[in-house]
């Protein structure tokens, strides 16, 4: 069995749909590639108009001082772990130093909102060497969910990727009224354990979208023994499953023959063999690149699922498609509002109604639990935290 799995994932993912909100220059690389999902690969001697052309975001030599800069929009919004500025193959050419600012805001706002003197920019990252070439890591520490990050550059130069690492935490107004995958990346939901990831990771197995190959999927070595491959996952909330998706496409010699799903709770996530899993598919035969639709009638909620799959193979998706349970519903509210910047969380109660000075109120007053829930007294905080109807808009 592999080692399990940490709890996070990369929040500024293309596959979560992270983008490239602006840049201060990008004269010698788009700082779109930043977000490449992959290692940066770099061929030394071709050359376009701008020069050498390179796999990463490169600026010009700045000559009358000041520094470069690119904000980043996160796919999935969350509590921000590490950020990782690489310079692979960047050696005479990157900067010298880096800091990362991020920030928390409603709705998608754009160049002129971010780059505003309003906007609310908070340092995880204080200004810090660069070495060339590699991989530099910078842990962060601050507890709050963000949107947005921005990396300076000082003063200029280039970056080939940028990561940054961290656990998801969804906004979750309105999803009561919604049949959602409960296990999406989007949302949160993580895989926490594998039998196995020889060719490729389990962790890709609940990533929004379609895999384009089958490295984009989960595959095992080809076991000589009687036993059979799992994965374990922690659902972004806990609910009652309706349907499960098995998704073997491109997997066409080599998928999965057959598979069985079961339900658990939080406590059983690292019991991955428990007898305690209770059943939610039946060991169901599937065919190689096919979409599988499976209609699931297991009544009670659950937090976590293990997926069995016989014996080894591939798979390129899972989806667990249902409601999410309410008391769920309420622990991600409070989660949710807790973790938002004040700035942000003071915007959310206005635009629920709330007059501003008591908004600034609440939002400084945090954090609310369901043992304080007589402190938020007022029922448009209420609704957002318990989901009690949908939000105004």
């Amino acid at each position: 069995m592999t080692a399990p799995h940490a709890p996070s994932v990369d929040l500024a993912s293309r596959w979560l749909g992270g983008t490239v909100v602006a840049a201060s220059d990008e004269s010698f690389g788009d700082k779109e590639n930043l977000l490449t999902p992959g290692t940066a690969v770099f061929e030394p001697g071709r050359y376009g108009n701008r020069g050498e052309i390179v796999d990463g975001w490169e600026t010009r030599r700045r000559r009358r001082g000041g520094h470069d800069w690119v904000i980043i929009r996160l796919g999935a919004p969350g509590i921000i772990s590490a950020v990782t500025v690489d310079t692979s193959s960047f050696t005479g050419n990157y900067p010298e130093h880096c800091a990362v600012h991020a920030c928390g805001y409603e709705g998608y706002p754009g160049p002129e909102e971010l780059t505003d003197e309003a906007a609310d920019w908070i340092e995880i990252v204080p200004t810090s060497p660069l070495s060339g070439d590699c991989e530099n890591v910078f842990a962060v520490t601050d507890p709050q969910r963000f949107t947005h990050v921005r990396l300076s550059a000082y003063p200029d130069g280039g970056v080939a990727r940028l990561r940054v690492t961290g656990q998801v935490v969804p906004d979750p107004r309105g999803l009561e009224e919604l049949t959602v995958d409960l296990l999406s990346q989007s949302y949160g939901g993580v895989v926490v354990a594998s039998s196995d990831d020889y060719f490729s990771a389990a962790a890709a197995l609940n990533r929004p979208g379609l895999a384009r190959t089958m490295g984009e999927g989960w595959e095992t070595r080809r076991r000589r023994d009687t036993g059979n491959d799992f994965v374990v996952f922690r659902l972004a909330f806990a609910g009652q499953i309706r349907r499960l998706i098995v998704d073997t496409s491109l997997f066409r010699y080599n998928a999965s023959d057959s598979v069985a799903v079961y339900g658990g709770t939080e406590d059983q996530l690292l019991a991955s063999r428990s007898s305690s899993w209770q059943p939610i598919l039946p060991r169901t035969g599937v065919q190689p690149d096919t979409w599988h639709e499976f209609v699931v009638r297991h009544q009670e909620p659950v937090a976590a699922i293990r997926l069995d799959a016989f014996p080894d193979g591939g798979l390129s998706r899972v989806r667990a498609i249902g409601s999410i349970d309410q008391a769920a519903r309420r622990l991600a509210g409070y989660r949710w509002f807790n973790t938002l910047p004040a700035a942000q969380a003071a915007v959310v109660l206005v635009a629920e109604g709330i007059p501003a000075d008591d908004a600034a109120e609440l939002a400084g007053g945090r954090p609310l639990g369901m043992s304080r829930r007589g402190e938020a007294d007022h029922g448009a905080l209420l609704a957002i935290l318990e989901g009690r109807h949908p939000p105004r808009r």
